[in-house]
């Protein structure tokens, strides 16, 4: 399993949110492209970017991201970048700019034939993202529910040729209180695609508990920029 730094942004800032909650912002960093040389220089190869405002619809922070996939590339990091991603354009344009992998949430749970064509054009380049609130799929920012639980996409979703299936517990996020091992539990035993999980990691015990559950990778947010997780530590024992 890998670790993956998370670079969360809010109007320019790099940010994180306590349950996907703007109300509930924790950190704010002024200068992204600062994070992104930390995480470097900590050693990390790999970044989660993702544009929060274009996620839910507040806004877009479309020049810093493509100035830190610049910045990435110049560091030898690869970027899997997502927020707001909901036409064939924006991929394009994010795999353009540098970006290793574009992660789809929203269009692609609920247009599937969208997503099935997406994955056609551009095999094994598209994580699909699973935000999951209490026990449904959450889009739309968060602030619509659908009926289908994450196993259940994880199942409909297995044929197709995605990169990855990114699994977030909302509920979790930002909380520190340890990831939802049932939930990724279900979702593992659902697909054979690899499976990223994301949401309330905050030990490095809870990084092996992951671990032992085939998950591919974890991304992490708020343990690392606050301290709770020793980043150097856990660079070391889960290889970027």
């Amino acid at each position: 399993m890998i670790l993956i730094p998370a670079v969360d942004l809010r109007e320019g800032a790099c940010v994180q949110l306590e349950g996907g909650s703007y109300e509930r912002e924790r950190v704010r960093l002024d200068d992204p492209l600062e994070a992104v040389r930390h995480w470097s220089q900590l050693g990390f190869h790999r970044l989660h970017l993702v544009d929060l405002d274009a996620a839910t619809g507040r806004g877009s922070n479309a020049a810093t991201v493509a100035e830190v996939l610049t910045l990435a590339r110049t560091l030898g990091v690869h970027v899997q970048v997502g927020g707001g991603v909901r036409d064939m354009e924006t991929i394009e344009r994010l795999i353009a700019a540098g970006a290793s992998l574009v992660v789809v949430g929203t269009r692609g749970l609920e247009d599937p034939e969208w997503l099935e064509a997406m994955c056609a054009r551009y095999p094994e380049r598209l994580i699909l993202a699973a935000d999951v609130s209490g026990d449904r799929i959450a889009t739309r920012g968060w602030s619509h529910r659908l009926a289908q639980d994450a196993a259940e996409v994880a199942a409909a979703v297995d044929r197709l040729p995605l990169a990855a299936l990114l699994v977030t517990a909302v509920h979790r996020e930002g909380r520190l209180a340890g990831p939802d091992l049932g939930l990724m539990d279900a979702v593992v035993g659902a697909t054979r695609l690899p499976v990223i999980a994301s949401g309330g990691i905050a030990t490095l015990d809870h990084l092996r508990s992951l671990a032992v559950r085939r998950i591919g990778a974890a991304v992490v947010g708020m343990a690392l920029y606050i301290g709770t997780l020793d980043a150097c530590a856990a660079r070391e024992e889960f290889a970027t």
